[in-house]
């Protein structure tokens, strides 16, 4: 028998960026990530918002929004699960993310 999240974890999220991350992404620093994110993060995104080895849940204020980790870098996002769809808020590096 599956239960809800069984459910909905075999159907795939589609990826949203909002604008702020589609200029950010642009910049010299983040550049070299794009191709990474695209193959890598994004397709276990859409399989698996919730859970991996990459991925955290923050606490406190923040506890409605998930990071990956990506090297030195920290991807921010969150998941409406009603419309399944993951929202790709920010991405920063490390020492400037907490």
């Amino acid at each position: 028998m599956l239960n809800k999240e069984s459910i909905k974890l075999s159907q795939d999220f589609e990826i949203a960026e909002t604008e702020s991350f589609s200029k950010k992404i642009k910049i010299r620093d983040f550049e070299s990530l794009k191709r990474k994110i695209e193959n890598f993060v994004y397709p276990q995104l859409r399989t698996n918002p919730f859970y991996g080895s990459n991925i955290k849940k923050l606490k406190g204020q923040l506890k409605n929004i998930y990071r990956y980790r990506i090297g030195n870098f920290r991807l921010f996002y969150t998941i409406d699960s009603n419309k399944n769809i993951v929202i790709i808020i920010d991405i920063e590096k490390r020492k400037n993310s907490y």
